[in-house]
């Protein structure tokens, strides 16, 4: 696997460089060796906080933790992409251009049936032109944590969503 590690307010040491391709080195019985994997350190009050991101075809693998340690975030990081990569191995490999991210012998694992996704629920709703303010403000009455709408600027289906800090965010999508 090729590595992209960067850092935000943090010195990437080459202890850290080697604990990330100690943990994540475990993830090579998963993917072909020319699979890019994308890690971001960062240190926020006090929290330090990884991002790893792989993108294969038709998918996109992350996960992100935060602790006191960077190791410790290391560690736990890894657990989590293994963890999505049992729950969603049928799914992805099902796809043909996603396969040939992945090692021939992960894709011919048993996997368990009980971690199937399962829709429990279906809300159809009327989406109204709304500028993405509005769309907040409607949110919080609601008591949601995001909210769809049609942008009525540019008459596409938008999403805004409530982020840590009292901050929105708003997903557009691309043309």
């Amino acid at each position: 696997m090729r590595y992209i590690i960067s850092g935000r307010n943090i010195t990437v040491t080459e202890g850290l460089k080697e604990a990330i391709y100690d943990k994540l080195g475990k993830l090579e019985k998963y993917f072909t060796p020319d699979t890019e994997v994308i890690v971001t350190l960062s240190v926020e009050k006090q929290r330090q906080k990884i991002e790893v991101t792989v993108p294969v075809k038709g998918h996109t693998i992350r996960a992100e933790q935060s602790s006191d340690n960077m190791y410790v975030s290391i560690d736990l990081v890894e657990e989590i992409i293994v963890r999505q990569l049992r729950k969603y191995k049928t799914r992805i490999a099902n796809q043909q251009n996603s396969r040939k991210n992945f090692q021939p012998a992960y894709l011919e694992m048993e996997t368990d049936g009980d971690e199937e996704v399962k829709i429990v629920r279906t809300k159809k709703f009327a989406i109204k032109p709304l500028d993405p303010e509005e769309a907040c403000v409607e949110m919080e009455l609601l008591g949601h944590s995001f909210f769809v709408f049609r942008n009525a600027q540019t008459d596409e289906v938008n999403v805004v969503y409530k982020r840590k800090g009292n901050t929105y965010g708003l997903i557009e999508p691309e043309n």
